[in-house]
């Protein structure tokens, strides 16, 4: 590797160095940097979907509340957004850098961000679109959840015990799992649990996730292991069987 000056001394001898052609564009053109990522940034595919709202559904829309956030330290001023149907009232909370504009006359809902670069505006504008979109429907239809008891002995029912309620009227869900005894399991607040069949929970409620998380707590009870395929199954869920294992 040459020096600055013997570089200079070098060319003043033999005179100007002329590169080969295909080494030109090289040194000619600036160094590119290379992109993480050729693809354009584009809107979520959700959240610029509008939402219809049925007849029989009122959407009202509050005004900011400075709150307490559990995930900072910080105040922030949040909206909430209430839906109510024939079936029940459910409120969901709306981050300050979103907007939405219901139109009364068309009856529909459109969710939009002050700026779509920002990668935590970007998911969140997707996610209270799915919450505000599935409150809508559980308000107005309702949702639903099947658990199916697979094996020998397995057996469900509803029972109400107005000794161990905890609010009027609150069902129990008794299960007969191959213990030395029944587990019993009180029902949330807003589900409605029947047992059509003696291997069947029905499960209906407006809010889906509160449905989902108790009927999570069910499925604990029993997994359904790959050897036999027993346990209890929640909607479609199916289970791949393995090869029982050969000493």
């Amino acid at each position: 590797m040459l020096s600055p000056s013997q570089a200079r001394a070098l060319t003043r001898t033999l005179g100007p160095v002329t590169l080969p052609s295909f080494l030109v564009p090289a040194f000619q053109s600036p160094p590119q940097t290379r992109q993480f990522s050729a693809t354009a940034s584009s809107q979520s595919k959700l959240g610029r979907t509008p939402i219809s709202i049925p007849p029989g559904v009122e959407l009202t829309i509050g005004e900011p509340k400075v709150k307490k956030d559990s995930t900072t330290w910080m105040k922030i001023a949040k909206r909430t957004v209430s839906v109510a149907g024939p079936l029940g009232k459910l409120d969901l909370e709306i981050p300050p850098f979103m907007k939405i504009d219901y139109d009364g006359a068309s009856r529909q809902v459109m969710l939009s961000v002050e700026d779509q670069e920002i990668k935590k505006q970007k998911e969140m504008w997707g996610t209270k679109w799915s919450y505000l979109n599935r409150y809508v429907r559980g308000v107005s239809e309702g949702h639903t959840t099947v658990l199916r008891l697979v094996g020998i002995g397995y057996r469900a029912a509803v029972e109400e015990r107005p000794r161990e309620e905890q609010y009027p009227g609150q069902q129990f869900v008794v299960l007969k799992l191959g213990f030395s005894h029944p587990v019993v399991m009180p029902v949330p607040e807003g589900i409605k649990a029947s047992a059509p069949q003696v291997t069947r929970i029905l499960l209906e409620g407006i809010d889906k996730e509160v449905m989902h998380e108790f009927a999570a707590k069910i499925r604990r009870w029993r997994v359904p292991e790959p050897y036999k395929g027993k346990g209890i199954f929640v909607n479609d869920e199916t289970i791949k069987l393995k090869q029982k294992k050969i000493k």
